[in-house]
């Protein structure tokens, strides 16, 4: 008996193996690389996926689906050593001129010297929502999760779920939000070297090239639009539990230690930019 339940042991890993991965999404299911002539590359049976940029050309994907809110996790190892010039960009977009948008861009700099995390938020067409943080950790030597909550009260980024942004609803101001068109997720890997690292006075080393960035671990807790409507519509509410979430203390604290000690960049303080006075959603934020 003994040896017969030890023989059961590998099969029971292997479901449980099977289980775990199956909780996030095969790429080749659930993306389409669109740009980079065979630099991104799907791998792992499609649990991992990279970007590559040469001097040459960059590289791309989109999800398969589009949503109208939804969270939207993936772990990303961006690029070593110096990555100057370079821009990892993670972001959910519709399209058109008046088209909503949510960013994540990772500013590539000298070796030794940290990474900028970018972030925006577009609606109807405008942006110019900028805030820019350091992270505290070297985002090259591991994966780390980058999140996307948007619901119909506000947009939530997270890094590895720590809380470095609320952009909420200013829609009682005046101020349009990104509510009525389904986005698609996105990311690429590309040189813009004219203005991502030190507002572009330095310049991508081609010699380092081949730049990678990883990805890996895709979670899309969404509600997919299809045919002019969503799949949540069916759904019970105890799935989106997302849709009507919100910052909870632990979580405020959170977010108010990475504003203190990691952001270095917010629009709604740049009174330069702004000398008449600051958009007016920022009395929100």
């Amino acid at each position: 008996m003994a040896s017969s339940s030890w023989n059961l042991t590998p099969i029971v890993f292997v479901l449980l193996s099977l289980f775990v991965s199956s909780a996030f999404a095969n790429f080749y299911n659930n993306i389409d690389v669109t740009w980079g002539d065979g630099r991104a590359r799907i791998l792992n049976n499609g649990d991992l996926l990279t970007l590559s940029l040469d001097k040459t050309s960059g590289s791309g994907f989109q999800s398969k689906n589009e949503y109208l809110f939804g969270k939207i996790d993936m772990q990303l190892k961006l690029v070593p050593g110096n990555s100057a010039g370079t821009v990892t960009a993670y972001y959910l977009s519709s399209q058109g001129p008046t088209h909503d948008e949510i960013d994540y861009e990772f500013l590539g700099n000298l070796s030794g010297d940290p990474y900028i995390l970018h972030t925006n938020v577009y609606a109807q067409g405008k942006g110019g929502r900028e805030q820019q943080f350091y992270l505290w950790f070297d985002p090259t030597a591991d994966f780390h999760t980058y999140s996307i909550l948007w619901n119909p009260q506000r947009i939530i980024f997270s890094v590895d779920g720590t809380p470095i942004r609320e952009y909420k609803n200013p829609e009682s101001l005046g101020v349009p939000y990104p509510k009525n068109q389904p986005m698609r997720m996105y990311s690429s890997l590309w040189n813009a070297d004219d203005w991502a690292t030190r507002g572009g006075l330095v310049k991508t080393d081609w010699s380092r090239a081949p730049f990678t960035a990883s990805y890996r671990s895709l979670n899309q807790n969404a509600c997919i639009w299809s045919s002019g409507k969503s799949s949540c519509n069916s759904n019970s509410p105890s799935n989106n539990a997302w849709l009507n979430q919100e910052l909870d203390a632990t979580s405020q604290q959170r977010l108010q230690w990475v504003r203190k000690n990691y952001m270095i960049y917010n629009y709604c303080t740049d009174t330069k930019r702004f000398p008449q006075g600051f958009p007016a959603e920022c009395s929100l934020q």
